[in-house]
């Protein structure tokens, strides 16, 4: 039975999915006001106008996005002035955050077990590798199923 959070998951995973393809895409060098606004032969002041700013204000504007330092805000309204819809999110590396959390639960569950399993074995207490690999894999599931905080350390 899934739980509230595997079905937060789940359906986070489903909104991401659909970005998937755009972290294929590269950002243009100058990019993307200035590359769309060159590319549609909109001048500086054509845009300008649109946004009731001078032809040096989208300079900048430009300047700003291409070094990263432009604000959701400002790229919303240079969007809307070109009749489009900006559009921002984040793509897991790993393909979806259920694996995400998988890799770091995996982590996290061998970290603590092979600790363990260390000072048992100081001890002449340690266990064999098919019951080690069956304990990570156990708590690993635990790990995963509660999504502990701890994974993030």
């Amino acid at each position: 039975m899934r739980n509230k959070k595997q079905l937060q998951i789940e359906q986070l995973d489903q909104k991401l999915e659909k970005f998937q393809d755009s972290a294929m895409v590269l950002v243009p060098t100058k990019g993307w006001i200035n590359t769309i606004r060159t590319t549609i032969n909109m001048t500086r002041d054509q845009l300008g106008t649109k946004l009731e700013m001078t032809k040096g204000a989208i300079q900048k504007i430009e300047e700003r996005e291409a070094s990263g330092q432009i604000t959701i805000n400002k790229l919303k309204d240079v969007a809307q002035a070109l009749d489009m819809k900006f559009v921002y999110g984040f793509v897991p590396n790993d393909g979806s955050i259920e694996k995400l959390i998988s890799k770091k639960s995996e982590k996290l569950a061998r970290k603590i077990v092979l600790r363990t399993n260390q000072n048992m074995k100081l001890e002449d207490q340690g266990i064999g590798d098919e019951k080690l690999d069956k304990t990570i894999k156990d708590l690993t599931n635990e790990i995963k199923r509660e999504v502990r905080k701890s994974i993030w350390d």
